[in-house]
């Protein structure tokens, strides 16, 4: 098999990451719908179990390269969602869109870097032709107090 027809799931191995355990929703929403061939998740959060793996603000209680790590951790989580409702990560054809939502305060520039710890991990699994057009705001505040959130949007198999 060349590089270049390696798998979401290869490269996963290759990169010895293992997916954690699907997040359960922590309110009254479901992790992933499909319509169509449009996969969306949202809500996806920094954490293991039920708990917050990374909690405060960047520019406050966190810097940049903890906001990064947070930014892994939801998109981690993320491909165990849609792992868990595809049945394999092969069947993603293209990440549509990334949304990231990183907690702030003051005069905090660097939500594109936080954002990068996400998109570097989506890039290494699906490779650099399926990158998403990216979407990254600054807010006040994101539930359970952690610094992400990622909103994303995978086209799919049918």
């Amino acid at each position: 098999m060349t590089t270049n027809s390696t798998t979401a799931e290869d490269r996963l191995a290759k990169l010895g990451i293992k997916l954690p355990a699907p997040p359960e929703p922590f309110g009254i929403y479901v992790e992933a719908v499909q319509t169509g061939n449009l996969l969306f998740l949202t809500g996806m959060l920094p954490t293991e179990g039920r708990a917050a793996k990374f909690i405060g603000r960047v520019g406050a209680e966190l810097d940049v390269e903890a906001g990064r790590k947070a930014a892994y951790l939801a998109a981690l989580n993320g491909l165990a969602v849609a792992r868990e409702h595809l049945g394999s990560l092969d069947k993603v054809t293209r990440i549509v869109r990334l949304g990231v939502s990183v907690a702030t305060s003051g005069d905090v520039r660097d939500q594109p870097k936080v954002a990068d710890g996400a998109s570097e991990l989506l890039q290494d699994v699906f490779g650099k032709g399926k990158n998403p057009s990216r979407l990254v705001y600054g807010v006040a505040s994101l539930p359970l107090g952690v610094p992400v959130a990622l909103e994303i949007i995978f086209e799919v198999v049918g």
